[in-house]
């Protein structure tokens, strides 16, 4: 399910960012080591990695569809551009794996709350409104997410969890967002799969659990992203393509949390 092209771009703006940066340091500190001694070589290599890094923005992201409907979240995202998966077998029963998904909590999760602040900076104590980026230690990650902007979309308990949320809209809409994602005008599950138009990106998350036997339990998530526009495309890649790795690590680290909090029996 890997998907080239996104691997790609996420090579080439990561070694973009690389560039740029040593270009900077090397403006205030020259180093003579790697050749990079005179301004002019500096600002050569901040200008190749602003190249390399609109080239990792500009890649196809061809859209990929479901042939046949399997689970909830083909319900919802049929279609999309954007995608990671993960999976993690536990030796736990797909009850008490659906319990620990729901009630996991972010200070559970390794690295979680120091990616999110990467991705949304606040200095300490200075409190701010609870979201997935901003979540407190102690309580349920996913329950965090569904008082906060992301829609509970489907929830069949040890089966599957299905939460989405609005990523991009169209260009002057973002007072009619709700906040942290909701476009106004629409209502429950029905009326997401349904939304459409120019210039929106729909992002559809699920958990899903399936019996392995002998007691084990497969555990999946998959992320979708589906852009309605050229435009919302490029806007998603640029933001994607950059924060891939992290979000990829929270996944990881995520399901993890999931399994240690299964197999001992929710006690954490």
């Amino acid at each position: 399910m890997r998907d080239p092209w996104n691997s790609l771009g996420v090579l080439l703006i990561d070694a973009g960012l690389a560039a740029s940066a040593l270009g900077l340091i090397s403006l205030i500190l020259p180093i003579p080591a790697l050749r990079i001694s005179t301004r002019r070589r500096s600002g050569a290599l901040i200008a190749a990695g602003a190249a390399l890094g609109l080239a990792g923005v500009a890649l196809p992201a061809p859209e990929r569809r479901v042939a046949a409907p399997a689970s909830r979240l083909d319900g919802f995202s049929p279609a999309w551009q954007f995608s990671e998966f993960h999976e993690r077998l536990i030796q736990a029963t797909p009850a008490k794996v659906y319990e620990a998904v729901w009630g996991v909590t972010a200070g559970e999760i390794r690295l979680f709350r120091a990616l999110t602040w990467l991705r949304s900076p606040r200095l300490p104590g200075s409190g701010g409104r609870e979201s997935i980026l901003h979540a407190p230690a102690g309580k349920p990650i996913l329950k965090v997410a569904t008082s906060s902007g992301f829609l509970l979309l489907a929830d069949e308990p040890d089966r599957e969890i299905v939460v989405g949320m609005v990523v991009i809209a169209p260009r002057g809409s973002e007072g009619k967002l709700g906040g942290l994602g909701l476009l106004g005008g629409f209502k429950g599950p029905e009326g997401f799969a349904a939304l459409d138009g120019p210039g929106i990106a729909k992002a559809v998350m699920n958990f899903r659990m399936t019996d392995a036997g002998g007691g084990q339990t497969r555990l999946t998530t998959e992320t979708r992203v589906h852009a309605t526009d050229a435009s919302a495309r490029r806007r998603f890649a640029a933001y994607w393509r950059t924060i891939y790795p992290g979000s990829a690590l929270i996944r990881r680290e995520w399901l993890r949390a999931i399994q240690r909090r299964a197999e001992s029996g929710g006690d954490m």
